[in-house]
């Protein structure tokens, strides 16, 4: 496993990590709030390295990456930090992954870097929107409970609600060790990060029809977090995107099953091989 530190936006230093086979097609791995690149661990120590240069980063206030006071409802930075990896890594058309909020991050690099540079686009348990009854509309009850527990500056209240995060996370419960490591990974992302990333208050649905590069929609079908209804609407705005939808599978579909995560992503990035680039792509607005 190599480490790299690239200077993203507004001169935050990022902590990434790749491994797997520098000729193949890249995938780089976003993940969710409050997480670190560890949360991929399925993934980057698996048979997808064979084939794949796997690279994972911590998102500005988490894991290794520098934790500024401010910054986290600036969708030009989100953009410049995930451009800052593509370009200092030399990264060629990548498909970028990305769980929960990850597909927010990926569409702020859309919107302001256009997807010319991308091979894929992989959503995982995502949503697209913030801050408005629409997009509330698609989160459970059991997760909005657990919202202003985290989000609370009392360091008993938060770790309660980083606790009732982690436990809606996973169909599949992970062994105590496991959780001990994420709930470690959770709490050191500081209150004012994640309130930050719930301070966002936009709409990207506007983008999703202009998006014409390859799309995978990963759902898993028992996800306490983000309803699986989500998947329609996503699918009615991007028709030409594939779907895995996982039976028996929570939020963290990467994790409760990852030999069929892996598989069918290894596939997705197989098939772009197979397809000529499309002529007419999303460009920056």
């Amino acid at each position: 496993m190599r480490t790299h530190q690239i200077v993203g936006g507004g001169g935050v230093k990022l902590h990434v990590v790749e491994t797997g086979n520098q000729q193949g097609r890249p995938i780089v791995f976003i993940h969710g709030i409050s997480q670190c690149h560890l949360q991929w661990n399925r993934q980057m120590d698996s048979s997808l390295a064979g084939d794949h240069r796997l690279i994972a980063l911590d998102m500005r206030g988490h894991g290794a990456s520098d934790k500024p006071a401010n910054g986290y409802d600036d969708s030009k930075l989100w953009a410049d930090d995930v451009n800052a990896v593509i370009r200092d890594l030399g990264l060629d058309h990548p498909v970028l992954s990305g769980w929960s909020y990850g597909p927010l991050v990926i569409l702020d690099y859309i919107r302001h870097y256009g997807e010319e540079r991308l091979g894929g686009i992989q959503f995982v348990g995502g949503v697209t929107k913030l801050g408005s009854p629409d997009a509330i509309s698609v989160l459970t009850p059991e997760f909005l409970s657990v919202v202003p527990q985290f989000l609370s500056n009392d360091a008993e209240t938060c770790v309660t609600g980083l606790k009732g995060l982690l436990k809606l996370c996973f169909a599949q419960e992970p062994l105590p060790s496991e959780l001990y490591t994420m709930l470690g990974y959770n709490v050191s992302v500081p209150s004012y990060v994640r309130q930050g990333m719930f301070s966002r208050s936009f709409n990207n649905d506007d983008l999703l029809p202009k998006i014409r590069k390859p799309v995978l929609i990963t759902h898993g079908a028992l996800d306490a977090i983000v309803k699986p209804a989500v998947v329609d609407q996503h699918k009615s705005g991007m028709p030409h995107a594939q779907i895995q939808l996982m039976k028996n599978i929570g939020h963290g579909a990467f994790w409760d099953d990852a030999a069929a995560f892996n598989e069918r992503l290894h596939a997705f990035c197989e098939s772009l091989e197979s397809n000529s680039a499309p002529a007419r792509v999303v460009r920056a607005v």
